[in-house]
């Protein structure tokens, strides 16, 4: 390759580019750099704003609700994760198997829910949930028990907004773990048929370490979105009882709504972004990606 045509298509190469780094130079870079300097400011819509350096960070670390809404935005996206990741992952190779016409159905019925609002998905578990004539205590009739209120109760509060939870982000998980074992070569399980290796031997030395970099996508991404989980709480218990139920962003919107001055929504908001980033690192630090195999 020449000189001129390397220079070229650098070219070319930073002019497709300009348009992403616009736009996150407009909605991403700027909101950002603009948010944390708002965090330093005792900042107000309707009054002038005078700096007040780590106040609002000092507020926002020493207020037990903060810390409390990151643990249970902890715990929610404990209980989230692992069971979609393991439905997902089983229910992925059970789809392998189908023919190729029933196998389409499937991966479209199991994909619908991921387009359902979370408000929607939301009214649906309350209708489920209550006391009087949902489902869930209509079950628990059937063999002879109490009806439960279950979103009005401590300890299955936060179980209860955890299922929709679940249920939202099956079919995308699903699809991307089915993704991810079409891509696995049939050689390698040929090999391993030859060996007389098991179901279960090929699942722990093929499967699930060339799905390495598939779950470490899942596990980032499904931790990030469920610790930041806002509508299910908000519709379904509003945080209660007790504030069992009040995510870190919930925590952030009651602020945001009512007090007066927003330096402190802005300042828990970055933390929050902290905390998402460093189990992101945690992850990806236990979890080390690797290259793809190629087929």
């Amino acid at each position: 390759m020449t000189k001129k045509n390397f220079r070229y298509d650098n070219a070319t190469a930073y002019t497709l580019l300009l348009p992403i780094v616009a736009l996150l130079t407009i909605f991403v870079v700027i909101p950002f750099v603009y948010a944390i300097r708002v965090s330093f400011y005792d900042w107000s819509f309707y009054q002038d704003s005078s700096f007040v350096g780590l106040q609002n960070f000092y507020m926002v670390l020493t207020d037990e609700l903060f810390g409390k809404s990151v643990w249970v935005g902890l715990k929610f996206a404990l209980m989230v994760v692992p069971v979609t990741l393991i439905l997902a992952f089983l229910f992925a190779n059970v789809v392998k198997g189908m023919g190729s016409k029933f196998s389409g159905f499937v991966k479209t019925s199991i994909y619908i829910p991921t387009i359902i609002s979370g408000i929607v998905a939301s009214v649906i578990f309350v209708f489920i949930f209550d006391y009087t004539g949902g489902l869930a205590n209509y079950v628990l009739g059937l063999f002879g028990q109490e009806p439960k209120a279950w979103l009005a109760e401590v300890g299955s509060a936060l179980p209860s907004i955890a299922a929709p939870a679940v249920w939202l982000g099956f079919g995308l998980a699903s699809l991307i773990m089915l993704a991810g074992l079409l891509d696995i070569p049939e050689s390698y399980y040929e090999a391993a048929d030859l060996e007389g290796a098991g179901t279960f031997a090929k699942m722990r030395f093929i499967t699930i370490p060339l799905m390495r970099n598939v779950i470490l996508f899942l596990l980032v991404t499904g931790f990030t979105a469920n610790i930041s989980q806002f509508e299910l709480s908000l519709v379904m218990t509003n945080g209660g009882p007790l504030n069992e139920t009040t995510t870190p962003n919930l925590y952030i919107f009651n602020h945001f709504r009512n007090d007066v001055m927003v330096g402190n929504s802005i300042a828990a908001s970055l933390l929050l972004f902290v905390v998402l980033g460093s189990i992101s690192a945690i992850i990806f630090k236990v979890l080390n990606s690797e290259k793809a195999v190629d087929g």
